[in-house]
């Protein structure tokens, strides 16, 4: 069985919880004694007027980068016969695939553009031709020692 001195702390807590509930569902939106609640609905809040945004996205129109085909050189095939065959010329086909074949390469020793073998896979691109005037030159060799002298002598 409970005491008495416990019910009756029971009791006073539970009218002490009432009187707060009571006290706070009779405040206000601020918090004021006798203050009355305001609804808010979404009718009330302020609307936008006029047309809707609609957001619009033009994707730019992508600049076409060269196309390159693959070549493989067949029996009686030159550079010219390829070149005109594709709209180009030799020596872009020959600048496109130095690095590949150092025949094909005019700053080597072994430059030769009519030397092309069967079975030789060539980087082209039909309808374009080099302009040799705008090409980047390539860096002078640090090994070499005329190219750090200004003037040769």
């Amino acid at each position: 069985m409970a005491s008495p001195v416990f019910l009756a702390l029971l009791v006073l807590l539970a009218t002490v919880a009432t009187a707060c509930i009571q006290s706070v569902a009779r405040a206000g939106p601020s918090g004021a004694p006798g203050g009355s609640a305001v609804e808010v609905s979404a009718s009330t809040l302020p609307q936008p007027t006029g047309p809707t945004p609609v957001p619009s996205f033009v994707r730019p129109t992508p600049t076409p980068a060269p196309t390159f085909l693959l070549y493989v050189v067949k029996r009686g095939d030159n550079l010219n016969t390829i070149a005109h065959r594709f709209g180009t010329s030799g020596r872009s086909i020959a600048y496109w695939n130095r690095g590949t074949y150092a025949s094909l390469d005019p700053e080597a020793a072994g430059y030769s553009p009519n030397l092309v073998k069967v079975g030789w896979t060539l980087i082209l691109i039909p309808k374009v031709i080099l302009d040799e005037q705008t090409l980047e030159q390539p860096a002078p060799d640090p090994t070499d020692p005329s190219a750090t002298e200004p003037f040769p002598s």
